[in-house]
């Protein structure tokens, strides 16, 4: 007999209850944020509104079905099984933050505060929960294959994310690397920068489109679903050891770019988790490229 589906239900702290935890309660939250110049209420009806988010997705899940939850903080832990349908009650960076761990299970995105979220990747209210998770069974749902990127270093540790991959020094301090593309001859550059930053066209719509719209939009955005990723070098410094003729280009699905590192240690992070990097020591190779993975997001 087969198992009933699981609902997964991702979701993170709010504004709020960090407050409350680091500051003890309710009067004192508020007497710090109106030092600053702000109100609590503010803040306390975003955190009403996502629990209310959160409790009309529960009561939509079928009765038949099975339910857990998880937090961001935790989501390194959780293990995800095939049969998983994962609803994501938050904002856009908290679908990003769990593409990493999943292995082709539907992503459902729920806004909990709509106006406020941009709704990439939260494409949906509360109140769509019910029909969609019935149709994710049926065979009735449309989910769009979101391409994501990976590194992969020559010890065989593997980062995969959903908008980019930033490989740097800790600290954001001056990098050392060589890099080249493989597919071009064997060009190699040594490099002394601020990082460099790999993405998507889901990532097109954040980090990566800051550096592209500083760099003049030269190179074409892909599309979230498009098997090409751009790549940019921050802050390359020339010198007599150091040069800047690499900086900027295109990744296909096929092509890698191969970087070697010069520097005790460098770190390689996605989506703006630091907290869950690659760590590279002298001489260690990393090669990033597209995924073969794909987040099956729900239309």
């Amino acid at each position: 007999m087969s198992l009933a589906p699981r609902v997964v239900l991702v979701h993170r702290a709010t504004e709020y209850e960090e407050l409350v935890a680091r500051h003890g309660t309710h009067g004192q939250a508020a007497f710090f944020l109106s030092s600053r110049g702000r109100d609590i209420a503010e803040v306390a009806e975003r955190h009403h509104r996502t629990r209310q988010a959160l409790t009309e997705v529960t009561s939509a899940i079928p009765l038949t079905w099975r339910q857990s939850r998880v937090e961001r903080a935790d989501l390194d832990r959780f293990l995800f099984a095939p049969e998983d349908v994962v609803v994501v009650v938050g904002q856009d960076g908290l679908v990003a933050n769990v593409a990493k761990y999943l292995a082709g299970q539907p992503v459902l995105g729920i806004d909990t505060d709509p106006g406020r979220n941009p709704g990439v990747l939260v494409r949906h209210r509360p109140t769509d929960a019910g029909p969609l998770l019935a149709a994710t069974q049926s065979g009735g749902v449309r989910c769009d294959e979101l391409i994501m990127v990976e590194a992969v270093a020559d010890d065989t540790q593997r980062l995969v994310a959903l908008n980019e991959i930033y490989l740097g020094a800790v600290g954001h301090q001056t990098a050392r690397y060589r890099l080249g593309l493989e597919d071009d001859g064997g060009v190699v550059e040594a490099q002394a920068s601020s990082g460099v930053l790999i993405g998507t066209g889901t990532g097109a719509t954040g980090w990566i489109r800051s550096v592209w719209q500083e760099r003049g939009g030269q190179l074409r955005l892909p599309s979230p679903t498009e098997e090409r990723l751009l790549w940019f070098v921050r802050e390359a410094w020339p010198s007599p050891a150091t040069g800047t003729s690499l900086v900027a280009g295109e990744l296909a699905a096929a092509h890698r770019l191969h970087l070697t590192v010069e520097s005790e240690r460098l770190v390689a992070f996605g989506d703006g988790m630091e907290t869950d990097a690659v760590e590279l020591t002298w001489g260690q190779t990393l090669r990033v490229g597209v995924c073969r993975e794909r987040l099956r997001l729900i239309g």
